[in-house]
């Protein structure tokens, strides 16, 4: 039962900092309105945490190998939220920029130590479903993001976004730098560190990969979801900012019953080739949709929230599962910067191409690397570990 506090803890952790390195885009049109600039320079502010994410978090995953999550998360979730309650203070649009890439620096400890508590907390067929509880925490902390930040930002503009976002990082600072715990010996995944690199096994570069090509549809989705319902649809912007909160929790779901999933075949890869299929399906419908103007892009865009981070945490965990015991926090932050590294390539990208073309063209381009991510996933090597 113990282990499950602790991943209530971890989860709690990257929930709570998720509002402020993740929900952003939520308020795209308050940002815009705030700062008075282009689609393109909007992204980027609301983005701006994934700068600092690129560049902390493989020093996170090393350091919580070292010493634990309790010191990773409770330091940096905390740091994390004073830089928040800073950017809300600062006017100029570099300043906020610079605050906020810092706090994605900091806030990133919660994205290597939740990982670590699955790995070295709970055996092999209970992590499918651990890792999916995990994975909720993103969903959680977009679900409370959707719901209250949107409101927040009418009352009292992007300042009081900021604040809220801070009040919720140090909150789940506290709680996991009061009661987070080692395992105790004996549990799976807590054992000495493996010797050599797992890099050595190309699995784990395909699972990499995988895992960027699938970060594409997610950034465009997530990131100009909610401004193509107001610019496109004429949809209000709370309105919008909830319906994407429904979408959340509908992705909590299915992260667990892919987890689930997962841990009954005893296979990690295989289940996310299915959801990857099937996400490709509503891309596709998605992008008709909204090239043809109708009622299909709406709902295909809210269908697509759900599935496009489905499989996140399969490849996740098998990355994880990958690299051993003694590798998992930098091998997880490895992934991690990967996925943040193209996260923050394809936002001003995919922002660009919208204003010049379309919000069917940025959701055509996330379609093409679901297409491409196919035969990047490695069946093979699952298949020889499973028999």
């Amino acid at each position: 039962m113990r282990r499950w506090w602790m991943l209530a803890l971890g989860v709690n952790a990257h929930a709570g900092v998720t509002l402020g390195l993740f929900g952003l885009p939520l308020v795209m049109p308050e940002i815009l309105r705030h700062f008075d600039v282009l689609l393109p320079v909007g992204g980027l502010i609301a983005n701006a945490p994934a700068l600092g994410i690129l560049c902390a978090l493989v020093a996170w995953g090393a350091l919580a190998d070292r010493y634990g999550e309790r010191l990773v998360l409770g330091a940096g979730v905390g740091l994390a939220a004073v830089l928040f309650a800073a950017a809300a203070f600062v006017e100029r649009t570099w300043a906020v920029i610079v605050l906020l890439a810092l706090a994605g620096a900091a806030g990133s400890a919660a994205m290597v130590g939740g990982g670590r508590i699955v790995l070295r907390w709970f055996r092999p067929p209970e992590r499918g479903v651990a890792m999916g509880l995990r994975q909720v925490s993103f969903t959680l902390g977009m679900a409370v993001a959707a719901f209250a930040l949107p409101p927040m930002a009418r009352a009292h503009g992007l300042p009081g976004v900021l604040l809220l976002c801070s009040g919720v990082s140090l909150l789940a600072a506290v709680l996991a730098a009061l009661f987070m715990a080692e395992p105790p010996h004996g549990i799976a995944g807590s054992g000495p560190e493996r010797a050599g690199s797992p890099y050595r096994q190309p699995a784990l570069w395909r699972v990499h990969a995988t895992s960027a090509l699938h970060v594409v549809p997610q950034v465009v989705v997530s990131t100009y979801g909610v401004d193509c319902l107001v610019r496109a649809y004429g949809w209000d912007d709370v309105a919008a900012g909830r319906l994407f909160g429904v979408a959340a929790i509908g992705g909590a779901v299915i992260r667990v019953a892919a987890g689930r999933w997962s841990d009954r075949t005893g296979l990690r890869m295989r289940p996310l080739l299915v959801l990857t299929v099937w996400s490709i399906v509503v891309l596709a419908l998605l992008v008709a949709g909204t090239a043809t103007g109708t009622g299909l892009g709406v709902a295909m865009l809210v269908l697509a929230s759900v599935m496009t981070v489905a499989g996140n945490g399969l490849a996740y965990l098998a990355a994880g599962e990958l690299a051993g015991p003694g590798w998992a926090g930098k091998v997880l932050g490895t992934h991690n910067t990967v996925q943040n590294s193209v996260s923050l390539a394809v936002t001003p990208l995919a922002g660009a191409l919208i204003l010049a073309t379309g919000y069917w063209a940025g959701f055509a381009a996330g379609l093409a690397c679901a297409v491409v991510s196919l035969p990047v996933i490695p069946l093979s090597q699952e298949r020889r570990r499973s028999s």
